[in-house]
């Protein structure tokens, strides 16, 4: 029996050796349809821009390896704004980076196409909009999510926190690059406010961060009662792990400055120009953009002014207010302390913002007090601080391109000749894709922005 069953295996075994053994062909493999997602639907960018915003792009396909996947844009609807070939993707990997060079202003959809193997695509649309070119474009980057900057404090690590005057949310950005912010915070409920703070200023004392409200009226003249708060954030961490906790706050420095200008003869006119229906953006009005700490204090601040000029007239002089107890005021149960007014001659101009560094060397952004945006005189200023020393001005600023310039991060050592201070444009009025459209009234934050560029001195 035993050589019976090794005969069958043994011719068994003869009769599989002699099946031919048939190739499965490569057409026979299956592949899914491709994925492809976009980290944003929505982009901007600027005519000859440097690092403008991107998008990540993550694609898949089953049956593939990722890195046989190409992406690239296949349609748009406007070549004018930007071309197939005007879109970049960078990386062989399922995450992977698209970049637009906008060839001109306006709006355009771009079809952005995945191509796996076997054929097989997918697409996804991504809506862009570029604005102008720009005057020191190389060194200029755009903060989106906000058109509106208004004040900026530096948190270390290459970070800023940027407060916006059209909404009551700080933005923490990279501020070397362009793109969204990396995180938000909006303590509005916190703070018992239902409409905007305007908040015009910044200034840090340590861990703490000062803001103020524009304390004015509304640019129709209305009372907004929001717009005198004055509070504190106290910041943990630094760069990209900042983080911003609410201090406390203070709503009475508005009234306080009309008391006072009161018991001093209405010298600056501040109750006729903060009364309801005085718009505040008037040579004789009543607006606050700046907030600074004073040299070597932690403890009195200068609270400048947009308006009024000093006299009230065209050459008149920049008003700044010291408050000698401001570190008190947020939390606190006391009234404001002054010491005596600072007019500083800065051209006819007043303060858009004031900035200072750990040697106490100032810098002044100065701009009209009117509500134009970029259509009147804008430029820098180094001070010492001291009433008694007058202003220097650096350089003029440029303003045929869309904002006004609003805000200074911080400054270098003003001693060093080739140092660079980083200023912001306040976009919020600006029409940046031609369609008439301000820019504080789109509809999409990514298409929202602000620009910040930096400025040699010395």
């Amino acid at each position: 029996m035993s050589g019976h069953r090794s005969l069958a295996l043994a011719a068994a075994a003869f009769v599989l050796a002699s099946v031919p053994v048939v190739a499965v062909p490569a057409s026979a493999v299956t592949y899914g349809t491709p994925t492809i997602t976009l980290s944003a639907s929505y982009l901007s960018g600027a005519v000859g821009a440097t690092g403008d915003p991107t998008v990540t792009v993550t694609v898949a396909q089953s049956g593939a390896d990722v890195s046989a996947l190409t992406v690239a844009a296949s349609a748009t609807t406007r070549s004018s704004v930007a071309q197939t070939g005007d879109v970049t993707v960078t990386g062989t990997t399922g995450s992977r980076t698209l970049a637009v060079a906008a060839r001109g202003v306006g709006y355009t959809d771009l079809t952005v196409k995945v191509t796996g193997l076997g054929g097989k695509t997918a697409t996804k649309t991504l809506h862009y909009a570029a604005s102008a070119a720009v005057q020191y474009a190389a060194d200029s980057r755009y903060l989106t999510g906000s058109s509106d900057a208004s004040a900026a404090v530096d948190v270390g690590g290459g970070y800023i926190v940027v407060a916006d005057d059209e909404s009551n949310v700080l933005r923490l950005y990279d501020r070397n690059v362009s793109g969204a912010p990396v995180r938000t915070w909006d303590f509005s409920s916190a703070l018992g406010v239902s409409k905007e703070i305007d908040i015009e200023g910044g200034a840090r004392v340590g861990n703490t961060i000062y803001w103020t409200g524009s304390l004015g009226n509304g640019k129709d003249g209305s009372l907004k009662p929001d717009r005198t708060t004055v509070f504190t954030t106290t910041v943990t961490g630094s760069g990209a792990a900042t983080q911003l906790a609410l201090g406390g706050k203070y709503k009475g420095l508005r009234d306080d400055l009309i008391t006072w200008d009161k018991a001093n003869g209405n010298r600056f006119g501040f109750a006729a120009g903060a009364a309801s229906g005085q718009v505040p953006k008037q040579i004789n009005g009543f607006n606050v953009e700046g907030l600074e700490f004073a040299p070597g204090s932690t403890t009195t601040a200068y609270v400048a002014f947009r308006a009024p000029l000093v006299p009230p007239a065209n050459g008149g002089k920049a008003l700044l207010v010291p408050v000698t107890n401001y570190g008190q005021l947020p939390g606190g149960s006391v009234h404001a302390a002054f010491g005596t007014p600072i007019t500083l001659d800065l051209g006819g101009l007043s303060v858009r913002d004031i900035r200072k560094n750990a040697a106490d060397q100032y810098l002044i952004v100065a701009g009209s007090w009117a509500a134009d945006d970029n259509s009147d005189p804008y430029a820098l200023y180094r001070w010492t601080g001291v009433a008694t020393d007058a202003p220097v001005k650096l350089r003029d600023l440029p303003t045929t391109d869309a904002g006004a310039w609003e805000a200074v991060v911080d400054v270098p050592d003003l001693t060093v000749p080739g140092g660079r201070a980083q200023l912001i444009t306040d976009d919020g009025a600006a029409d940046l894709y031609n369609d008439g459209t301000e820019a504080k009234d789109l509809t999409h934050p990514e298409w929202k922005k602000s620009r910040s560029t930096w400025f040699t001195l010395n």
